[in-house]
């Protein structure tokens, strides 16, 4: 079979039931089967979630991808595929907590989402009060292009999102839960926000070191082991307690945190008190 240059035969899955199916059977992925006259979708990811958490308090908005993938032939142009909000599986508003947008496969490929985009001054809840988990339920629907492939109940995928900060599972040697109230002051997410936000700063300051405390620790420091990076603490002095301590401490840095945090602590030590006292 020979194809033209705008359209390319899908490999992978669908060729391997293309080609051994007669003899090993595809009986749980029958829908993959090759057939260049149907164009199919269908989800590629089980879970979705996504939590604002630890992300910088300025980002606003962020476009969560819901993946999805094609069979049958790519085009060289972009393609619209249909979807539809499940009310019944939605606790969000839309125009409140989430905008949902187009969603389309790229040209010459065989992938594509759906665009959420989650609107994080709508999300309610706090660390004090608890937070509110919110969902959007969305399910694959036919259109010119595209037919869903799995069963009615595979072609729907539920997204939960939130605006959770809560307290890293960093544990003791005996296993409970700990923050270093001597590193850090009393616990507090802004205090983490800032931490993950200066850590992630390593990555343009010390590239080599910073890949090595994310095999390490995490990307966002979820498992420093005892709750104190002892192997790294020279660099988090430096680079992330320090400049922690400069902005907690700074008089123009406080209206600002104090609308965000009306019961803030500005008790972050100075990691360099005892060199000071010395001197």
């Amino acid at each position: 079979m020979k194809l033209t240059e705008k359209m390319k035969i899908v490999t992978g899955g669908i060729a391997f039931c293309a080609l051994f199916g007669a003899f090993v059977g595809c009986s749980q992925t029958d829908y993959l089967i090759y057939d260049d006259s149907f164009s199919g979708i269908y989800f590629t990811k089980d879970t979705i979630q996504y939590s604002f958490g630890v992300t910088p308090v300025e980002t606003l908005q962020y476009t969560l991808k819901i993946p999805v993938q094609i069979m049958g032939v790519t085009s060289s142009e972009s393609r619209v595929f249909a979807y539809e909000i499940i009310p019944d599986s939605t606790t969000a508003e839309e125009g409140v907590q989430y905008l949902a947008e187009e969603g389309y496969i790229y040209p010459d490929s065989i992938t594509g989402y759906i665009p959420l985009i989650l609107l994080r001054n709508g999300l309610e809840g706090n660390y004090t009060d608890g937070y509110v988990h919110y969902k959007v339920g969305v399910k694959l629907v036919e259109n010119s292009n595209f037919t869903p492939t799995l069963s009615s109940t595979e072609q729907i995928r539920v997204v939960t999102f939130d605006n959770a900060i809560e307290q890293p599972e960093w544990l003791d040697y005996w296993g409970n839960k700990v923050w270093y109230t001597d590193e850090l002051g009393v616990w507090h997410p802004f205090k983490l926000i800032k931490m993950v936000e200066y850590f992630h700063e390593l990555e343009n300051i010390l590239p080599e070191t910073y890949y090595k405390m994310v095999e390490l620790y995490g990307e966002n420091l979820e498992n420093i082991p005892y709750g104190s990076p002892t192997e790294y603490m020279t660099t988090f002095r430096k680079y992330i307690y320090y400049p922690m301590y400069l902005y907690f401490s700074d008089p123009d840095n406080r209206d600002y945190i104090l609308s965000l945090y009306p019961d803030f602590p500005f008790d972050f030590p100075n990691p360099f008190a005892d060199e000071d006292d010395e001197e």
